[in-house]
């Protein structure tokens, strides 16, 4: 662990085996430790023949303004580049040591850079430089050691810029100014702001053996589809706790194949939207407050300081209208009201309540169906339940089941899904309450909608009972009355004793195992 402003570790900090000296800037610190453990791992994959996986997360751009001390060493790869040095009882980055190194530090600008008006700006610019020189430097690294060819590289920021103060409790530069470089592009909104210019970041992914060159796509996805996309790259079943779908299909140019996925967000910030010049006036100094996204038919909803789960979406097509110019919600009543169904249902409240959400029902959807929910009965190892519609390998047999369970006979590892409906029977909070069987491995994992409702895989012991309070005392799920879908995952040794029990406690109902007529399914598959 190292501070934000680049250079001072904190030497009470046991994670580091020596002390790294205060000279390391903190984007050669990483890059330089990223290589060396790049390089070390490929020793050892020559006797196991495992691959590797690293995440890379410099601090810097940020806040503090803080640059390095040197330019770029010369070079890349193994031999060249920046470099992991021991030296007089420390390690660092090469760029650390030095006569200089300590009278230098925070004084380089790229000499290209230094041609911007202002202090600020040849900063900003020189620490985004920086990252630029460690990943091709990185690149080098891959090439030289032969294996770049089918490694994946996933670069992406996490927001839009911002324009935070440079204090470094040393130095006061002074903001970075979004509006010298236009870092919102063609958007409006900065960090902060659910507008699309604090949202919508850049992502590059490089793997020349499956990604075909020269693809952009305008898929909209979240953070959490890369649990999912790097799970699928690396041949293993996509986790059933990640919200994310994989975007394998479309890196790999089969986007006709690729699956829906969630794009959800709320933020809460007092502050306002600036007035930039080149945004939209409604949107300068729009007051954020409780704000909201959803995307729904590929359109996005966005409302801002919402105090009433009822209130309307503002609703975008952000691919033809990126800086959100034109609200189209007069024109889709019908998807408005999808939308603030889909707000409420891929989300869990908070415990104590934070946001008009938390306590809002969720709506329950029109369904007609039959009887029992249906099974999917996979085979195979699994180390933690899957997302069965993620799967690749067809399910070995189907059927209905009147409850939630399924009995398998043999002594194979399998999996099993179960989909359907759950009736509520009156509006109110629920909470809920699974148990699998007491065989070695078993573990579950229960949505209901698109919501995480019931965690019983990591840390899980077989046989013990889990609720839907997520680790939350009294975090109850608020529902409407009528049908909700559900999607139990189940996965475990083969036995006839191989089950889940599901039970729950709402409004008159005490702790009870649900009842079987509660659950029902789509004949059709719908």
């Amino acid at each position: 662990l190292f501070e934000y402003n680049g250079y001072a570790p904190n030497p009470e900090w046991k994670n580091i085996k020596e002390q790294v000296p205060l000279t390391a800037y903190s984007t050669d610190l990483f890059g330089a430790r990223a290589k060396q453990w790049i390089m070390d791992q490929r020793k050892s994959a020559r006797k196991t023949g495992k691959p590797f996986f690293l995440y890379l997360a410099f601090p810097a751009p940020h806040g503090s303004l803080t640059v390095p001390g040197t330019p770029y060493p010369s070079g890349g790869g193994v031999k060249g580049g920046l470099q992991w040095v021991k030296k007089n009882g420390t390690e660092s980055a090469n760029t650390a040591f030095g006569p200089k190194a300590e009278k230098d530090k925070d004084t380089y600008i790229y000499p290209d850079n230094s041609r911007f008006p202002n202090e600020v700006a040849k900063r900003h610019s020189t620490m985004i430089r920086r990252v630029d020189d460690v990943v091709a430097d990185l690149i080098h690294l891959l090439k030289d050691l032969k294996i770049d060819n089918n490694t994946m590289i996933v670069f992406t920021s996490d927001n839009g810029p911002h324009n935070e103060g440079g204090a470094d409790m040393k130095h006061q530069h002074g903001a970075q100014n979004p509006q010298f470089f236009k870092s919102y592009g063609m958007m409006d909104g900065i960090k902060r702001d659910c507008w699309e210019g604090g949202m919508r970041v850049p992502t590059l992914v490089r793997w020349p053996a499956r990604i075909p060159k020269g693809q952009v796509s305008l898929q909209p996805g979240q953070f959490h589809d890369w649990l999912a996309t790097l799970a699928d790259a690396a041949g293993v079943p996509v986790p059933a706790r990640s919200d994310g779908v994989s975007l394998m299909p479309t890196l790999t140019g089969h986007a006709d194949k690729q699956k829906p996925g969630i794009v959800y967000t709320e933020y809460n910030h007092g502050s306002k939207t600036p007035g930039y010049k080149d945004f939209l006036g409604e949107h300068k100094g729009a007051q954020r407050g409780q704000q909201q996204i959803v995307f729904v038919d590929g359109l996005k909803g966005l409302r801002m300081g919402v105090k009433d789960a009822d209130k309307d979406f503002m609703i975008f097509d952000t691919l033809k209208d990126p800086q959100e110019s034109k609200d189209l919600a007069a024109s889709k009543p019908e998807l408005q009201a999808r939308m603030k169904a889909a707000a409420l249902s891929n989300r869990r409240a908070s415990h104590p309540s934070k946001t008009v959400f938390d306590t809002a029902l969720v709506p329950a959807v029109e369904a007609k169906g039959v009887p029992g929910l249906k099974w999917s009965l996979y085979e195979g190892e699994f180390p933690w339940v899957p997302d069965f519609r993620q799967m690749k390998a067809p399910a070995v047999s189907h059927g209905v089941t009147q409850a939630p369970s399924v009995k398998m006979n043999g002594p194979r590892k399998r999996g099993v899904e179960l989909t359907g409906y759950v009736n509520v029977p009156a509006d109110g909070a629920y909470t809920f309450y699974l148990t699998t069987d007491a065989n070695k491995g078993s573990k579950a994992f229960v949505r209901l909608h698109g919501m995480e409702l019931i965690d019983a895989d990591k840390v899980y012991h077989p046989g013990t009972e889990v609720s839907s309070d997520l680790g939350e005392e009294n975090n109850p799920v608020y529902l409407k009355a009528g049908q909700h879908p559900i999607r139990i995952g189940y996965v475990g040794t083969a036995g006839s004793g191989s089950a889940v029990t599901l039970k729950w406690k709402g409004p008159n109902l005490p702790k009870q195992e649900i009842p079987v007529s509660a659950f029902s399914h789509s004949p059709d598959g719908k």
